[in-house]
């Protein structure tokens, strides 16, 4: 297995803007790491550079502290699964996945014996047989992982492998992905646009917005700490619920922001160089939202999703806004229902004017420098 590390990493298309800007990242070995973002971030384009399939315009890409730039892709030591399975219809389960092997003049027992390796860890064994169109879409993908598993690769590479699946489908890969992870014990990059695939997967997910990194961290991490509005309206499903609303009070234990029809809401966060009357944005998890009768969200009922064991419950505030709660699944609300929302406001995330996230307090230490300005008098 290996490190990777990008530092200033640029593409730069003839005549075209900048596609990728400046990427500084680190990955180690053994991770399994997540590139989200949407449509036309760069995602793509970025594992392509790092399988050798694009130039690099600018920086270095390092493989084992090695730069790799200018080595090509067969030399690079990666594999690469595409969202196209692209088996060869007249070969056999074990042709398609030692077909490489073939290639670069291994001998057939070793071919065959790394074939059945790779068989074993991903259940195919009784299909060794089979030509591609008497399988299901998972079992052809999982052919096509087979056939990068045989090569050993240094990386594994995967760019939307499981966009052609259904949703069942999808979920069953997900959760064999994660199984080879932990089995191989290998480095493995995979892109998606699809962050419930990016938050049950990675140890690690990078946003990438228009070229950029937004963020890199911990998928809770991420969905609880969010950087910026960007990556908080990102993850998460159903998003974040945003209000706006004025700084109505700061000071060192926090701020206070009154909305449009309610407030104001205390929040324990530092003031990130925002005044008294500067707007800020409220950011709150559906997860957060409650019905209570004192609560300081006041609306009325437009829509119930019912989903087994969640709900989700579409409530117009009186400022004319829409927020999402999730509850259980037996919530008996009804559209046309009139209630109260309240949620614990140290959940929730507070935004500056520029989009970036006001900084936490942490309460312990504002204890006790409270304490200590207590003693002091």
């Amino acid at each position: 297995m290996a490190n990777l590390e990008l530092r200033g990493i640029r593409k730069r298309y003839s005549g075209a803007k900048e596609t990728i800007k400046g990427i500084d990242l680190e990955i180690k070995d053994g991770e399994f790491v997540v590139f989200v973002g949407p449509s036309g971030c760069g995602k793509s384009t970025l594992l392509r550079m790092i399988a050798g399939l694009e130039d690099i315009t600018g920086g270095d890409l390092l493989i084992d502290g090695t730069r790799a730039n200018d080595i090509g892709p067969a030399e690079r030591g990666l594999a690469m699964v595409f969202q196209s399975y692209a088996l060869y219809p007249h070969m056999t389960v074990g042709e398609n996945m030692g077909f490489s092997l073939k290639l670069a003049g291994v001998p057939k027992a070793e071919r065959q014996e790394k074939v059945l390796e790779a068989a074993r860890v991903l259940q195919l064994e009784k299909l060794l047989d089979r030509r591609p169109r008497d399988l299901s879409g998972g079992q052809r993908q999982r052919v096509a992982i087979g056939r990068a598993i045989v090569r050993k690769p240094k990386i594994f590479l995967f760019d939307e492998p499981l966009s052609n699946l259904d949703a069942a489908l999808r979920l069953q890969m997900r959760v064999e992905l994660a199984a080879l992870h932990k089995e191989l014990g290998a480095t493995m990059i995979y892109v998606t646009h699809d962050q419930t695939e990016a938050m049950t997967m990675a140890d690690r997910i990078v946003v990438l917005n228009a070229g950029r990194v937004e963020q890199v961290g911990s998928p809770l991490d991420l969905y609880h700490h969010p950087k910026n509005l960007f990556v908080a309206s990102f993850l998460g499903s159903p998003g974040i619920n945003l209000l706006e609303g004025k700084v109505t009070r700061l000071d060192r234990t926090g701020l206070d922001i009154t909305l449009r029809h309610g407030g104001p809401i205390s929040v324990p966060v530092k003031s990130g160089g925002l005044r008294i009357g500067d707007t800020a944005t409220l950011g709150i998890r559906p997860e957060n939202l409650r019905v209570e009768e004192a609560g300081p969200l006041s609306g009325k009922v437009l829509l119930t999703e019912h989903l087994g064991g969640l709900t989700y419950v579409h409530v117009k505030l009186k400022s004319g806004e829409t927020v999402i709660m999730q509850s259980e699944g037996s919530e008996p609300l009804r559209p046309g229902d009139e209630l109260n929302l309240a949620f614990v406001f140290e959940t929730c995330q507070v935004f500056h004017q520029d989009g970036q996230a006001l900084e936490h307090i942490n309460r312990h230490e504002l204890v006790a420098e409270l304490e200590a300005s207590s003693s002091a008098k």
